[in-house]
């Protein structure tokens, strides 16, 4: 295993001293070769050094303007910095590379999400969708930015198809919970807000819905 395949197993194992250490060795080693500073920097990310990761990736652009993984790793440090103008650059950037993963079409999304626009959001994260079919997470977050550009009907299928992927998802039964209230059926709505405080009985916002839908129910 060489270096870089031992550094990144490292990373995974949270050994992160273990692992700077092999990256430091084989960039002093190879040092016009971009990928070792393109792990560094995603080890720099991963230790919310924000500010060093940048100056990494940016070292493995200057080495290589075709990295795509490069602008992946820039994008996701403006993205943690809450810089989402640029991270959107840079993931488009990757993608424009070649890139086509799943994680690059998703944070893209969320870049545009972000910064509140919605429908520029939804069809990368369709797309990251696509790439990873069983991912609850970026489906959640699809259908959160469906419901957020008011895609009702839409976002109720995704919602469900989340719960056939995880049927304990309780996320996914407060937001249909909120759809039904929007549809003015609270009954259809306490349903979803019991449930999802069945899974999770410490769910702030389902309770509030739940808390509110009894108070209208009563009055009527």
């Amino acid at each position: 295993m060489d270096k870089n395949k031992e550094a990144i197993q490292l990373m995974k194992d949270n050994k992160l001293e273990e692992a700077a250490a092999l990256l430091t060795s084989y960039i002093e080693e190879n040092q016009d070769d971009p990928v070792g500073y393109i792990n560094f920097g995603n080890l720099l990310v991963h230790m919310q050094d924000y500010t060093r990761a940048e100056r990494f990736f940016e070292k493995a652009i200057t080495l290589d303007e075709a990295a795509a993984t490069a602008y992946y790793g820039l994008g996701n440090t403006y993205f943690e910095k809450s810089i989402y103008s640029k991270a959107q650059e840079n993931f488009q950037k990757a993608i424009d590379l070649g890139l086509e993963e799943a994680d690059v079409y998703y944070m893209l999304g969320m870049s545009f999400r972000h910064q509140e626009h919605y429908t520029l959001a939804i069809p990368f994260l369709l797309r990251a969708t696509e790439l990873a079919t069983t991912d609850e997470e970026i489906l959640f977050q699809y259908g959160l930015t469906l419901a957020q550009s008011n895609h009702i009907e839409d976002a109720e299928k995704v919602f469900k198809n989340v719960l056939n992927i995880n049927k304990d998802h309780s996320d996914a039964y407060y937001n249909l919970g909120v759809i039904s209230l929007y549809r003015e059926e609270a009954n259809e709505a306490l349903k979803h807000f019991e449930k999802a405080l069945s899974i999770q009985p410490e769910h702030v916002l389902a309770a509030n819905g739940k808390k509110n839908v009894e108070s209208f129910l009563s009055e009527q």
